[in-house]
Order: C-alpha cells, then structure tokens, then sequence
C-alpha cells in the first residue's frame, strides 16, 4: 500500500479515494489533481486490506473501489461503515453490480454507488452532490417516516396514509410539521384523488437522469392540499406495467426524507426491486388488513415476510381496518385477531364508511367533515406517542399538592 497525499487546506473539499485499481487511480488523479478547490488523497490497496486502518477524519466525501463480488471486501465496507457512523458520505464504485449488490449497499447506507466504467464528469457531479446533500443535512433532523403496507386488496390503506400524514402535519409543537405524503403505487395510485388535487410528478422524464433530482426539481413535482400538506403522486397509467429503475425511486425518497418532518409512504401490494429499502428506512411499518380469515392469514404471512427479509428492520405492526364487533354475531372477534397476530397486533380501527365516504368526495381529511370521529382518534392512538400512565404514588402526590394549594 502507498498513500499520497496533496496539500489539505481549509475551506477545500478533502476527497478521499481508495482503490486497487492503477487505471482507476490515473483517471482520478486526472480528473480531481488539478482542481484548486479539492484536496485529493489517495490511497492504494484494497478495503479488505487496509479498511481498518483507513483515516476519513478529514474527508467531505470517500470514494471507495471494490469487488462486489468478494465477500471479503464487502465484509470490509460493512465494518467500515459501522465505523464511520453517518460522516463522511461513501461512494462506492464497482464492476461488478446486480439487485442483491445494490440492496446490500443500501442497508449499508452508503450515499451513493456507481458502476464502472465510470466519466470523469460523472464521478466529479456525484462527488459534489454527494458531499452538498451531506452538509446540508448535517444539522438536519432526521424525518420520522411511516408506511403503510396493504396485506390484501380493498383494505383501506389510502385512507389511513391520507389521515395519518394530516394528523402528523398538526402535531407539530408550534403549528404544524413539514409533513409529505408519497404514493408509491405508481400505477393505480389514489392518494392525489382522494385529496382531489393534482398529481404531479413524472418519473419518466428523471430516469433518463436521475442525478437532475435535486430540491428545485422536486418542488416542481410536489402537490400541495389546501391543508398545507405536500403530496409526490404520479398520474394513474392503468394500462402500463413498468417498473422504475430502483436508483431514480431511491434518490426520489432520499431526498423526500431530508426536506421533511414526517413522511408517509402509501404502498402497493406488490412487491418491487426498491422495496426492501423503503421498508427498511421506515421508522414505522404499518400493514393494513380486514377482519376476515384471509385477510389475517394474508397479514400473518406478510408479517413473517417482511421480518424474513429485513431482519434487524423496523417491526411490522397490523392494523385491522374497518372493524365491527357483534355482541351477537359468531363470526371473528378481537380475541381472535390477537390469537393469530399476537405481538405483530397493533389494533383496530372501525368502521365507518359513510364519513371516509364522503370526505373522499370532497376531497378533505375525515376531521374536516366530523372533528373527533372515532376513526381520527383511534389512529392517533397508534401512531402518535402517548403521555405516560402517571403511578398511583404520583397522582396521590398531585392531588395532596392541589389540596395544599386550596
């Protein structure tokens, strides 16, 4: 291994970049050793090899080169990456990149990766976007992210994603909280209807580049509901089937989640390449079934999907939507939900479908058309936090403290 070094003086941005690779090396040292206003430092060697001892105390971004094919030096980046916590931003580059590779890489979060052969104007953007979006956000508080996830078709998913961002968007300590509202059903989405607003924003015109998605470009593409929440909805294309390049869907959220108190993703029911990472950067995962046996047994079953794939991921909870419970009736009752989901259960919501109905209609959140429904209140319930149940010791000291006061 041999480093070299230039000048590293304040006010520059410090580029580290690690590689085996003498061409890659040449072509880096080209496109970023003339510059004034980077100071380059390039170290030779593979990451499996001198990972452990590599310094990125003063770097704005790293660039790292590697076999994704060695688990060796995958092995490597992932205890690099423990390592470093959230600073410096890492680009990895490889040749070697499929589906798994980009997942992995992704649970990782490394800021950015890119396949070889890579243009040196490519490298140069992706380096300066990379460390900008990191500066930016550095003091930047991390957005709570909720989604929610259908276990069967009809569930009413739409509807708890709509009245959950509304109830985040209020919640705010001094007025509302920047709150962003994402239908992800790119395809049949409804969330833009039911608000009755207009969706605006167009995928195929960003993946041809996906690096042109910036904040500008974003603000072109968000709905805003007179309520004052933001939506990313795409026109329904009932008669295409298409999937997005996982790259353009990951920048698109990336750069929701650092603009945002709360976000909130409206699933589709299938299951996507870009899954895994927006179920994996939520901080909350809802799925929303019915009160039938199917829908608990397609709920279970997701359940223990979902948990299979992401392992250490955030914990699915079920909700059952549209719950209507007979004194009289033989059919399922809650005791039997908590008997099949057990802990996975988060709990009901009712049923009440002539105000979600005509809130639909209208285009306005459900408080809109009836403040305090049961609907609103039992959802709050779950997703916003809950004052702590105060001890019969302390409410015994308050009410002796009142009584002094008296």
């Amino acid at each position: 291994m041999r480093t070299g070094r230039q000048g590293s003086v304040a006010g520059k941005t410090q580029v580290v970049v690690l590689t085996a690779d003498a061409a890659f090396e040449q072509q880096v040292r080209a496109t970023f050793g003339t510059s004034p206003q980077i100071a380059l430092n390039v170290v030779t060697g593979s990451i499996d090899l001198v990972g452990e001892t590599l310094s990125l105390t003063d770097a704005t971004v790293a660039v790292i080169d590697l076999d994704a094919a060695m688990p060796r030096e995958m092995r490597a980046l992932e205890e690099l990456m423990a390592r470093i916590g959230a600073w410096p931003p890492v680009i990895v580059v490889t040749q070697n990149f499929d589906a798994n590779v980009a997942r992995t890489l992704l649970q990782m979060r490394v800021a950015d990766f890119m396949v070889k052969p890579v243009s040196p104007v490519e490298l140069v953007s992706t380096c300066a976007r990379v460390a900008k979006a990191a500066t930016a956000n550095a003091e930047a508080t991390e957005s709570e992210i909720y989604t929610f996830l259908p276990a069967v078709g009809g569930a009413g998913v739409t509807t708890l994603a709509v009245q959950t961002a509304v109830t985040l968007l209020n919640s705010g300590p001094r007025g509302k909280a920047s709150t962003c509202l994402v239908d992800l059903n790119f395809q049949h989405g409804a969330c833009a209807d039911y608000l009755d607003i207009e969706p605006r924003l167009n995928l195929g015109e960003i993946e041809p580049r996906p690096e042109r998605l910036d904040r500008q470009l974003l603000e072109v593409m968000l709905s805003h509901h007179p309520s004052g929440l933001a939506v990313i909805a795409a026109p329904n294309r009932p008669a295409e089937m298409r999937s997005f390049d996982p790259d353009v869907v990951t920048r698109l959220l990336d750069l929701v989640s650092t603009n945002f108190d709360y976000v909130v993703f409206d699933m589709p029911r299938t299951w996507f390449s870009w899954t895994d990472s927006v179920l994996l950067g939520s901080n909350r995962l809802f799925i929303i079934s019915q009160m039938t046996v199917p829908g608990l047994r397609h709920a279970k079953e997701l359940v223990n999907a979902v948990k299979e794939r992401l392992g250490d991921g955030p914990k699915p909870q079920v909700i059952i939507n549209r719950f209507e419970q007979n004194v009289f009736s033989s059919g399922l009752r809650k005791g039997d939900i908590e008997q099949v989901l057990g802990e996975a259960f988060a709990g009901c919501i009712p049923n009440d479908y002539g105000l979600v109905r005509e809130a639909i209609d209208r285009g306005v959140p459900l408080d809109e058309i009836k403040p305090g429904n049961k609907i609103t209140s039992q959802l709050k319930k779950m997703i916003l936090p809950q004052p702590a149940a105060k001890s019969p010791v302390e409410s015994g000291l308050k009410k002796f403290k009142l009584s002094w006061a008296r």
